[in-house]
């Protein structure tokens, strides 16, 4: 029966009334909504590109290549799925418990990518920095998450005991559908596409012998 009735959330998932920080607000929780939407999530795009572009200028077909451009679609996973839970998704200990453990998976992640990458390929320190970026950008978002859901934090600390604590429910307030266009419009033009020729790259050069 529990599972009938997340199933009939998730088909009524964008019925209810669409969340918006409240226009001209200055309060701390629409700022804080508006850092979210409009600055760490679209910020994810300019240091992914910026990577994709260094990894083209170091050759990385020639060099690591399908091996670490396979680390980097992990970890586009890695941070990709707690940011489609936390846009669509009711933010709750479950949610939170994805994004901190997706987040610290993440970081261990980078680690092994740059181990991989240093072995072979010349890693400037640019691509160095841009990878800061990338690192803390996740640990942002789940740090923000909580302060905007800060009686789930509470509630996970207390083991998550509310009966809907560990169900994967829709927003009772969805985010606008055309802002969920658009983020899923900027993850595809500029994550998904761009590393996506990289690893197709990565394979041509490794069948050709290259």
């Amino acid at each position: 029966m529990a599972r009938l009735t997340a199933l009939k959330d998730w088909r009524n998932w964008r019925q209810g009334r669409a969340l918006r920080p409240a226009p001209g607000a200055d309060d701390v929780e629409n700022a804080t909504q508006r850092v979210l939407m409009y600055g760490v999530l679209p910020m994810w795009f300019v240091p992914a590109v910026a990577d994709w572009v260094m990894h083209r200028r170091t050759d990385i077909e020639k060099t690591t290549g399908v091996k670490e451009s396979a680390i980097h679609a992990l970890m586009m996973a890695e941070a990709g799925v707690p940011v489609l839970a936390g846009l669509v998704a009711r933010v709750n200990p479950l949610v939170l418990t994805m994004m901190g453990g997706a987040a610290a998976v993440h970081s261990a992640t980078a680690i092994w990518d740059v181990t991989v990458a240093t072995e072979d390929r010349e890693v400037r320190p640019v691509e160095q920095h841009i990878h800061s970026f990338l690192e803390v950008l996740p640990l942002a978002a789940v740090v923000i998450t909580s302060c905007l859901h800060w009686e789930s934090v509470r509630d996970l600390a207390h083991g998550g005991k509310r009966p809907d604590a560990w169900k994967l429910l829709p927003k009772e307030r969805p985010l606008p559908g055309k802002y969920l266009a658009g983020i899923a419009a900027g993850v595809g033009a500029f994550v998904a596409l761009p590393y996506a020729e990289e690893f197709i790259r990565c394979v041509r050069a490794r069948k050709s012998g290259a």
